[in-house]
């Protein structure tokens, strides 16, 4: 890992718009960041002034639906499978 000067980390983390906290500082108010976290703000933590994670707001991945007929011919339905159960009803009696 490269080792960025001090002046180089604040300007990586002030172009991307984020605050710059030290892993002593976020472990101290974890709670505080998630809410500006919430709030929309970006969070990048540092170790000896060089950034090692981001907190981002979390996002749920977007959900896909299937196209229309997008599992033809997987699914095979049984040539019977509408014929009466009489002979089923009658067997468990």
């Amino acid at each position: 890992m490269t080792k960025l000067g001090l002046s180089q980390s604040r300007r990586i983390v002030e172009d991307a718009k984020a605050k710059l906290v030290n892993v002593h500082q976020a472990k101290t108010t974890l709670s505080q960041l998630l809410q500006d976290v919430e709030h929309g703000e970006e969070v990048v933590i540092a170790r000896a002034g060089t950034p090692i994670a981001r907190l981002v707001a979390w996002s749920p991945p977007p959900r896909t639906v299937a196209a229309p007929g997008a599992m033809r011919g997987q699914i095979d339905t049984a040539d019977d499978f509408d014929e009466p159960l009489d002979a089923l009803f009658d067997a468990l009696q």
